[in-house]
C-alpha cells in the first residue's frame, strides 16, 4: 500500500521572504534550500527531491569539518564517532543535516526548528539546538542556540555551509572556470595548513601566498578547501566574507564574534553530478579536529545556551 501525501524527500518546506528576499529552508537538516535576491540565485538552488550534496547549504552541528580518526578525548574521556569520510578516515560535518528537525514557529518572515541530538556513544551529551532563519532588510539572519540540558559539560562547535551561486545553473566540470571569474575576499591574516586528510598539521601567515584574500582576490588559484583564521571583525563584532559574480551581485556571508574562521571549498576534482556551481564560503566557530585540539572549541556548561548569529546578504551593482 502506497501512503498519501508523503512530503519530498527533504521533508516539509518552508517558504519565507522579506523584500527583495525570498528562501526555502527544509526540515531535512535546517536546511537552506534556495536563497534569492531580486530574483537572483543568492545559493546554489536545490529541488525538494534533490539530493543534497556536499552539505549544500546545511548547518554542521555539533561540530563542522573533520575529526581525525573519528575519536576525540574531550575532559578526560575518550569518545568514538563513526567514520563517514572514508578516504580520510574522519567523522565530518556533525549529524544535524542527517535528521528530520523540528518546527517550532513559522512566520512571513522566520522560521524556526529545533534538533536534539539522539543519544549517542560517541557524543553522548543532551544537547538541544535550536536554528532561526529570519529574512530582513539586512538579507537572511541564522541564529543558532545550543542549549546543554544535560549535567555535564559539553563540547561544541557549529558551521553553515552556503554554496554561493557564481551564476550559471546546475553541476558539472566546467564549474572551476566560472569560479575563476569571482572575486573573493577573506578577511583573515592566517592560513591554516594541514595534511593528506585535510587535518590541521599548523597555521602560515598568507601574506605572499595565494591564500592572501585580505584584497579582492580572483578564484584563479584553484583548488581551495581551506581554512582561514585570525578574522577581522569590525566594530560591532561581526565578519564577512565577500564572493563578488561578474553579473553584478556580490554576496557577504559571515557571523557574529564567535565566528573564529572561515572555510572554503571551490568543489575542484568533485564528481560532476555533486559538482554546484559556485564556490562553499563557511563561517565557522572553529576549524577542524577541534574537538581533538581545542583549538576555538566552545564548552557548553549544564543548563547554558551557545548563541551565534550568521548572516548571508546581497548587494546588485
Amino acid at each position: 500500500m502506497v501512503a498519501k501525501n508523503i512530503p519530498p524527500r527533504t521533508g516539509q518546506q518552508y517558504s519565507i521572504a522579506y523584500g527583495d528576499y525570498k528562501a526555502v529552508v527544509t526540515e531535512l537538516g535546517a536546511t537552506l534550500r534556495k536563497l534569492t535576491y531580486q530574483g537572483k540565485d543568492v545559493t546554489v538552488p536545490l529541488g525538494p527531491d534533490d539530493p543534497v550534496t556536499c552539505c549544500h547549504g546545511q548547518l554542521l552541528v555539533p561540530f563542522p569539518n573533520r575529526i581525525e580518526g573519528g575519536e576525540y578525548t574531550f575532559e578526560g574521556r575518550t569518545y568514538t564517532l563513526p567514520i563517514d569520510e572514508h578516504d580520510r578516515n574522519t567523522a565530518i560535518h556533525g549529524y544535524g543535516y542527517r535528521s528530520y528537525w523540528k518546527l517550532e514557529s513559522l512566520t512571513e518572515t522566520s522560521v524556526t526548528q529545533s534538533w536534539r541530538v539522539p543519544f549517542l556513544l560517541g557524543y553522548p551529551f543532551d544537547l538541544i539546538v535550536t536554528a532561526t532563519h529570519e529574512l530582513g532588510p539586512d538579507g537572511l539572519t541564522v541564529t543558532v542556540e545550543a542549549y546543554n540540558n544535560g549535567g555535564e559539560n559539553l563540547p561544541w562547535a557549529l558551521a553553515i555551509h552556503p554554496w554561493l551561486s557564481n551564476g550559471e545553473k546546475g553541476y558539472g566540470d566546467e564549474i572551476d572556470g566560472h569560479n575563476a571569474k569571482c572575486r573573493v575576499t577573506i578577511p583573515a591574516d592566517t592560513h591554516v595548513t594541514v595534511d593528506g586528510n585535510l587535518i590541521p598539521t599548523g597555521t602560515e601567515p598568507v601574506e605572499g601566498t595565494k591564500y592572501d584574500f585580505r584584497e579582492p582576490r580572483l578564484l584563479v588559484d584553484q583548488p581551495f578547501d581551506d581554512a582561514w583564521t585570525d578574522v577581522h571583525h569590525d566594530a560591532d563584532g561581526r565578519v564577512f566574507a565577500t564572493f563578488e559574480r561578474p553579473d553584478g551581485l556580490t554576496v557577504h556571508v559571515g557571523g557574529d564574534e564567535t565566528i573564529t574562521s572561515f572555510q572554503m571549498c571551490t568543489g575542484t576534482g568533485f564528481p560532476a553530478f555533486k559538482h554546484p556551481a559556485g564556490t562553499a564560503i563557511e563561517p565557522q566557530t572553529a576549524y577542524a579536529n577541534a574537538f581533538n585540539t581545542g583549538n576555538q572549541l566552545i564548552v557548553v556548561k549544564p543548563g547554558e545556551t551557545s548563541v551565534t548569529k550568521l548572516f548571508i546578504n546581497a548587494t546588485q551593482a
